[in-house]
């Protein structure tokens, strides 16, 4: 498949449902194994520029193993979720990283930007405003169970405070964070907003953050964890941020409760809150 004269990543915004699809595309546009070798080239250049050229440092900050950045960076095609994860959480280039067309950083001129909030707001201010008024309950509960009970009657629970947040899409309540399992990206004391996802089988998305509710031996834990994918038959894989702490594979039917992370508040200048955390342990 040869393609003319269009931005592939308009191209590519069409089929972004369907990974195999693009894949395929992206195999018979790379032709030769110098535009793979570029490929890598690059993403060496994004582990110099984030993570002081150190591959395990920067598959923590992407979510992935260690060994998948040392294989891409030696040659291996990436895999096109690996690419859009890397684009989506650095905040750069498609084409740069793909085809190494433009800069690093796609970055806008300042009257651009000005032109696209202006239009961003002319066409959705009547959702802008239903979002500005969003209050967000925060909750403290006092046992691990409590999540599960949370997320099916709500009403029954009397929140502890309240935030707003602009522009966040729907959300289900707050909690605030507990342990350094996150650590640097979530500390104790950061208020984390989440969204309930009621089809735990089929609505987790691979490597992304989650509030969870588990049992374990008969009891039951809070979580927040990075979910993935795991080699253990109806199993997945809870990984942290902080690579003091190991993953561990649990089986999916034993999580009681989900929840995707929305956004986390960090207040440098208050005291941690502290009634009953122990129970909230992440």
């Amino acid at each position: 498949m040869i393609i003319h004269n269009i931005q592939i990543s308009k191209y590519f915004s069409t089929l972004q449902n369907n990974f195999e699809t693009i894949f395929e595309i992206i195999i018979n546009y790379i032709t030769n194994m110098h535009s793979i070798t570029e490929i890598s080239s690059r993403i060496s250049e994004l582990v110099d520029h984030f993570a002081e050229g150190k591959n395990t440092k920067f598959a923590e900050l992407i979510g992935t193993s260690e060994a998948n950045i040392r294989n891409y960076r030696n040659g291996k095609m990436p895999k096109i979720d690996f690419i859009f994860k890397i684009c989506d959480k650095l905040e750069i280039s498609f084409d740069w990283l793909l085809l190494g067309k433009g800069k690093m950083f796609d970055i806008k001129s300042q009257q651009e930007v000005e032109n696209m909030e202006i239009s961003t707001l002319n066409e959705n201010s009547a959702h802008l405003r239903e979002n500005d008024k969003q209050t967000i309950p925060i909750y403290n509960l006092k046992a691990a169970s409590e999540l599960t009970s949370l997320f099916t009657s709500p009403n029954t629970f009397t929140a502890v405070d309240h935030i707003s947040l602009p522009n966040i899409g729907k959300v289900d309540g707050a909690l605030y964070a507990v342990g350094d399992s996150m650590y640097p990206l979530i500390k104790s004391g950061d208020i984390i907003v989440f969204r309930h996802i009621n089809d735990i089988l089929n609505s987790i998305f691979w490597d992304e953050m989650y509030l969870l509710s588990y049992d374990l031996e008969g009891e039951e834990y809070i979580a927040i964890k990075y979910i993935q994918k795991s080699d253990i038959p109806d199993c997945i894989k809870l990984a942290n941020h902080n690579h003091r702490h190991s993953p561990k594979d649990i089986p999916i039917s034993n999580v009681k409760a989900l929840a995707q992370i929305k956004a986390s508040i960090r207040f440098n200048t208050i005291p941690i809150q502290t009634g009953n955390q122990h129970q909230q342990s992440i």
